[in-house]
């Protein structure tokens, strides 16, 4: 189990091929091999999560799950700074069917696909800043995460200034997206081929 302050950015990816080329001459190296991931956002029928600007997320990536409590996100002008408390599933199914027993709904749900890189030298993840490279339905992001002034030296040696940096979430960004394509509200999930 993990509690921790987070503090993150995202970053939208315009040329993938040059972005992961700079990523290896950086020095990252991939300490989770590229996966995908289905996330759950639980929350009452009176949304008091959402109104509270709180998240529990229940995320599913091969055969692990992971809940996520995400408390209200502290002021800050460039970074996503949020209080987090996370803990591995056993048997994530089961805990999702508790979850709407105990009267939560899914309200959205979110796919991607994910690798997460860690600096050269550095062992421990959890503890150590890390950058991750998610491929989504709306677009590839980067997001940064570990000390502010970490974030900055990162973000600018892959070419990106404060003024690119992104504290959204994934669903307000997909909601964004839709607005600005006309397209009815969902899930962010990957196009179905049946």
């Amino acid at each position: 189990m993990k509690h921790r302050h987070e503090t993150e950015i995202k970053l939208r990816v315009k040329d993938p091929k040059q972005v992961r080329r700079r990523i290896t001459e950086l020095g990252f190296r991939p300490v989770q091999a590229r996966h995908f991931e289905s996330n759950y956002l639980f929350d009452f029928s009176d949304q008091r999560l959402r109104k509270g600007r709180r998240l529990l997320r229940l995320r599913f990536a091969g055969d692990q799950a992971l809940l996520t409590f995400k408390g209200v996100p502290l002021r800050s002008r460039n970074y996503k700074v949020r209080r987090e408390i996370e803990t591995k599933v056993e048997y994530g199914h089961q805990l999702r069917e508790i979850l709407h027993k105990l009267g939560m709904r899914e309200v959205f749900c979110y796919e991607k696909f994910r690798t997460v890189y860690t600096p050269r030298g550095k062992r421990e993840v959890l503890e150590t800043p890390n950058l991750v490279y998610d491929e989504t339905p709306i677009g590839n992001f980067l997001e940064l995460e570990g000390p502010q002034r970490w974030i900055d030296e990162v973000a600018r040696q892959l070419g990106y200034a404060r003024q690119e940096y992104i504290m959204e979430s994934y669903a307000a960004l997909y909601q964004k997206s839709c607005q600005e394509a006309g397209k009815k509200l969902g899930n962010m999930i990957f196009p179905r081929h049946e």
